[in-house]
């Protein structure tokens, strides 16, 4: 298998991110993984196409009440290693070395935070593992049955016809504000060339788009989990998602008994961390008994 590793200069001097890398070999990979702080851990499963770089506005507020962040890079993103054949990538390999890496970080009274793909990654393990994830957070994410919208189909379709994604022009399209050319250019970071790509090419089509597509029926299992969970959840939707809407935010609030009230981003798209990652942060922060 072939694996690209992204030159560590290419992370030099992002804005806002001067966080310390760490590593952990997982599955026969180098992950990378922030960490930062102490305390009980807050667990931060990126997207798609973006990795860690899309919490940096959190994680300092989160921290400074006390928290530990872990925030780490699914392998073919961030500072993760990226095998290069797009069939590598797999809904099941993704949970896989997600859950390696934690049972080595031996993650315990953990508050899982997810969005985008980090929802069905990130809640399949939190339900998979309740003796260590004491609350959720859920922002801007759906657990998929084979039914989509035609703003996804549309998405989906446009990855299809580039799989060297223009990872800055989706970043730039996702947020309700203005990305500055520096940032935009950190989100891109990671991927140099088309070949480094290939698990940001292959994620749109992991979703499943019929009843019976792989992935339906863990992520039902999920749901379903979700409808057992008694223990706090927050729920945090933006306004401006097309694709995930508040309605759909409101769906996870009537599924899970221990949630709250649903809480709307205003001023937010779909990268709602970019858009209103303080915001956020102090919402978490409230939420975990810091307010």
């Amino acid at each position: 298998m072939d694996v690209f590793r992204t030159p560590d200069e290419r992370f030099d001097g992002l804005p806002g991110y001067d966080f310390a890398p760490h590593y952990a070999e997982v599955g026969g990979l180098r992950l990378h993984y922030l960490d930062e702080g102490d305390g009980a851990p807050v667990i931060c499963f990126h997207g798609e196409p973006t990795w860690s770089y899309l919490y940096r506005k959190m994680l300092p507020p989160l921290v400074a009440i006390g928290s530990r962040v872990i925030c780490p890079d699914y392998p073919g993103f961030g500072r993760s290693d990226k095998p290069t054949e797009r069939d590598w990538y797999t809904y099941d390999r993704h949970v896989e070395l997600m859950s390696g890496l934690l049972d080595q970080l031996d993650v315990r009274d953990a508050t899982v935070v997810v969005q985008d793909w980090g929802g069905p990654i990130g809640l399949r393990w939190a339900v998979a593992h309740t003796d260590r994830v004491a609350r959720l957070v859920i922002m801007n994410t759906g657990l998929f049955a084979g039914r989509v919208n035609e703003a996804f189909m549309a998405w989906r379709n446009f990855a299809e016809r580039n799989p060297d994604l223009p990872v800055g022009f989706v970043i730039q399209g996702a947020t309700a504000t203005e990305v500055p050319p520096e940032v935009v250019a950190a989100y891109e970071a990671p991927w140099p060339d088309a070949a480094s790509k290939a698990g940001v090419a292959q994620f749109p089509m992991l979703v499943p788009v019929s009843p019976d597509a792989p992935g339906v029926a863990e992520m039902n299992a999920t749901r379903e989990g979700l409808a057992a969970w008694d223990k706090p959840a927050l729920v945090c939707f933006s306004d401006s998602d097309p694709i995930f809407t508040p309605k759909a935010g409101q769906r996870f609030v009537d599924l899970i008994p221990g949630a709250e009230e649903l809480r709307v981003i205003e001023g937010a798209a779909h990268f709602l961390q970019e858009d209103r990652g303080e915001q956020i942060a102090a919402e978490i922060n409230r939420f975990l008994g810091h307010a």
